[in-house]
């Protein structure tokens, strides 16, 4: 939010827009992109971006959100809403940059930029920790760094910051200078550069000489030059130059690194001295981003004992929102490492998103270092909670506490931790979903271990963010007003249930379906308002699909009868979907039906058919093709005897995943998307443009050291003839990782490397030789994830991905991750 004011008529004139503007002075202060994320609609102005989705949908939803500003690029919606202020421009995301460059430039004040391939956000935000003693800091949220992202974090500067840490991304050339226009940095950070987005350019010099476009203007640079080979020093961006190296000379040149337990110590040579640090991380990413870190703090003037003391208490920096299972039949959103209006309000977002309990709860610790007077700042979280229809608040520290008449909804408020933690057993926590929100200080994972149920060391992680981008690759494959049936049977391929098709809803898929009845209440005790397809209608279940406004798959006759017999006098036009059988040959009706189909159904009012569809069975192989058009043709000529017959249109589908990836001419009216939500497409290659949800993790309990010819397991079945090391992992087959996997057939990532089970799988573990190996108790094992595919699990037991996916057993809890 901006503290210079502006009003929309001075933005009509600065965007050269062709404006209808019936309320010119009206100021504004914070700028949309998305119409579900509206806070305090009177004072924002809505971008309708032509992005993943084209934002011109949607103004009708900002609209009817209460906000009456819009910057459009279609000429058509100029007088869409007579109240509303619109300002016709060119390129809509251009203009959301020219705003953003026309604030930066109301500021003077200290900006760092951040680019690189890796390890951006960690660096912005551990700087945030070690220079908030000594700035007011504005930084990005997230990892807000793109085209979009940057202008709205530098939206965000006001009057009291006296520092700005954005991070800068790219993925293609020439979009640096844009990014560089609107940060204006004054000190430039180079992370890394590696294979991140590479495909976007053709050659590593060229991706570099692209990101360090950032820097034209800087003052300072602080780089290492084993990322900037091949460039001479003099060419290098910035007035003055700070370096860093681990192999070569530099400012900072790292002479030695050694682990201690979970932390590291590092000397380096700086101005002709060894100096030294501790950084309480071990792994080598994090490693790096603290000499990078550490590099900065020196090259703005502080001491190499002012700079080892901070670096020594640098927290664990929160990258995603994770949602668990907690207590009493609850939801946590953990997000307690970091606190700040604009980190907040995107989790709220998240908040918001979930509708599978009635209560939403925020535990929230004061907010610090904002620059901002307390009262000010608690009456704006205020207005966040009301605007984003809050029901509980329990404030943690005495700033918040202060504020508590401000807030009006139900609260409780605690001086510290500890406190809350004392009256806990007095607090009742039960069908709510809990987001908690803190600032590092008060360690709430204390308070999120507390509301967790308790989680088995094997978890499947699922990236929610990488559904969403994966629904939108497909998204991007269809024709204009081809609607998405998203499929979220068998708990959604064994991803979860309300949380995957709450996302779904969210990201406005047109229909959900399901195997079965149960499924299908689930999703609506869940909050799920969209239309529901149960592809096996029991009859038995008839009572719960009407009761819940289910809409059963119907494929013959007896379900046909049965459902309209169950259906009560005085029942209409109840939704039904037809099942046509084109080559499956598993459900469905036959053309020798259609006679008595459409008897049927026009002899009585009770249903109606809103779509029939059919099931491709070879959409992903080549050699299967002549058949699918086959499928396709036979479909379409029984779809269309059924709508002459009855003398109305439905929806039309026969498509699934790879239908949708090979078979354009199948997208009819609807496709049903499938597997490749959770990243796996038969019909692509390597599941190209796909990104990986879902990620399958345990850990070692223990080690041992076999001697020569013992065995392993049951049966004896694990020989190692030389002897060797083994560790056992907390899997087995009743998680879903099944005997087939035995005797060397399944492999896992250990600390990066593929080492293979020995003996049989038991129940609830399985052995590794991780023979040669560091390894020790508690390391984390990889089942599967972006680099150990699914695809490669199903190949090493002859299945397919889809079993593997459905396989994993309730017992391994799910936590779902936000960015």
């Amino acid at each position: 939010m901006s503290s210079t004011t502006y009003s929309i008529g001075h933005f009509a004139t600065l965007l050269h827009a062709k404006a209808f503007v019936p309320q010119p002075e009206l100021i504004i202060t914070r700028l949309v992109i998305d119409s579900r994320t509206v806070i305090d609609p009177e004072s924002s102005l809505f971008f309708a971006l032509k992005a993943k989705r084209d934002g011109h949908e949607f103004l009708k939803d900002a609209y009817d959100n209460g906000i009456r500003s819009f910057v459009i690029s279609e000429e058509q919606y100029l007088n869409a809403f007579p109240d509303a202020n619109m300002l016709l421009v060119e390129n809509v995301s251009q203009a959301l940059q020219t705003l953003a460059i026309v604030h930066r430039n109301q500021f003077d004040l200290k900006v760092l930029a951040i680019t690189g391939s890796n390890g951006k956000t960690v660096v912005k935000e551990w700087l945030y920790q070690l220079l908030a003693a000594d700035f007011n800091i504005i930084r990005s949220p997230k990892s807000f760094n793109s085209q979009i992202g940057v202008p709205l974090s530098v939206w965000n500067i006001q009057r009291e910051h006296t520092m700005g840490i954005f991070e800068a991304g790219i993925s293609k050339e020439n979009e640096m200078e844009a990014l560089q226009s609107i940060i204006q940095p004054t000190i430039g950070i180079l992370t890394n550069i590696g294979e991140a987005h590479a495909e976007g350019f053709p050659s590593v010099k060229a991706k570099l000489l692209e990101k360090l476009k950032l820097f034209k203007d800087t003052e300072l640079f602080i780089y290492s030059p084993e990322y900037t080979n091949g460039i001479p020093t003099k060419d290098l961006p910035g007035q003055s130059k700070f370096s860093w190296s681990l192999t070569q000379k530099a400012d900072l040149q790292v002479s030695f690194i050694e682990p201690i337990e979970d932390k590291t110590y590092i000397r380096a040579i700086y101005k002709g001295t060894e100096i030294e640090c501790l950084i309480p991380f071990s792994d080598r990413a994090s490693v790096e981003n603290g000499i990078i870190c550490w590099a900065t703090l020196l090259s703005l003037g502080y001491s190499a004992e002012v700079a080892d003391a901070r670096l020594e208490k640098l927290n664990k920096v929160g990258m995603r929102l994770e949602m668990k299972n907690g207590i009493n039949q609850c939801s946590v959103i953990d997000d307690s490492y970091v606190a700040d209006i604009p980190s907040l309000a995107i989790a709220l977002d998240f908040l918001n998103l979930q509708n599978q309990h009635p209560k939403k709860t925020l535990i929230l610790s004061d907010l610090q270092e904002t620059g901002k007077k307390e009262s000010l700042l608690y009456a704006e979280i205020a207005d966040l909670l009301k605007q984003k229809n809050l029901h509980r608040l329990i404030g943690i520290g005495p700033n918040i506490s202060s504020m508590a008449s401000l807030f009006d909804l139900e609260t409780s408020f605690y001086e510290s931790t500890q406190d809350f933690i004392d009256h806990f057993p007095a607090i009742h926590f039960y069908d709510e979903t809990i987001l908690v929100k803190g600032a590092r200080k008060f360690e709430f994972e204390r308070i999120s271990k507390m509301i967790t149920q308790k989680v088995h060391d094997t978890v499947l992680e699922i990236d929610l963010n990488a559904l969403a981008e994966n629904l939108q690759f497909y998204r991007n494959k269809l024709k204009p007003g081809v609607k998405i049936m998203a499929m979220v049977k068998a708990f959604s391929y064994g991803s979860g249930s309300f949380e995957i098709a709450n996302v779904l809803q969210y990201h406005k898929v047109d229909y959900l379906a399901v195997a079965y009845t149960d499924e299908g209440v689930a999703l609506r005790k869940g909050g799920i308002t969209l239309p529901i397809m149960v592809m096996s209608p029991e009859p038995s279940a008839f009572d719960a699909i009407v009761k819940y406004k289910l809409e059963p798959e119907i494929y013959n006759l007896d379900i046909l009868n049965g459902f309209i017999k169950f259906l009560p006098e005085g029942a209409v036009d109840y939704p039904i979907h037809l099942k046509i059988d084109t080559g499956m040959h598993r459900l469905g009706f036959e053309e020798t039906d259609l006679t008595d189909l459409l008897e049927t159904i026009q002899n009585s009012k009770k249903v109606k058919v809103v779509s029939a569809f059919s099931h491709l069975v070879g959409s992903d192989e080549i050699q299967h093709d002549e058949f699918t058009q086959y499928q396709i043709q036979r479909f379409k000529s029984f779809a269309k005897n059924i709508e002459d017959g009855l003398n109305y249109k439905f929806i039309w589908h026969i498509s699934n995943t790879s239908g949708i990836s090979r078979h354009p001419e199948a997208q009819l009216d609807m496709v049903r998307l499938g597997i490749g939500l959770y990243g796996h497409d038969g019909g692509l290659n390597q599941n190209k443009g796909l990104q990986t949800v879902a990620v399958l993790k345990t850990t070692v309990t223990q080690v041992k050291e076999i001697k020569a010819n013992e065995t392993v397991g049951y049966s004896r079945k694990g020989l190692l003839p030389n002897g060797g090391t083994i560790a056992t992992v907390k899997i087995g087959y009743a998680d879903g990782y099944t005997r087939r996997f035995g005797n060397g057939v399944g492999k896992m990532l250990l600390n990066g490397q593929l080492v293979p089970t020995v003996g049989v799988i038991c129940m609830d573990m399985c052995m590794l030789d991780v023979t040669g190996l560091e390894v020790k108790t508690g390391d984390e094992v990889i089942l599967f994830n972006g680099k150990l595919t699914i695809a490669m699990l199903a190949e090493q037991i002859g299945t397919i991905p889809y079993e593997i996916l459905t396989n994993i057993s309730q017992r391994v809890k799910r936590i779902y991750f936000y960015e």
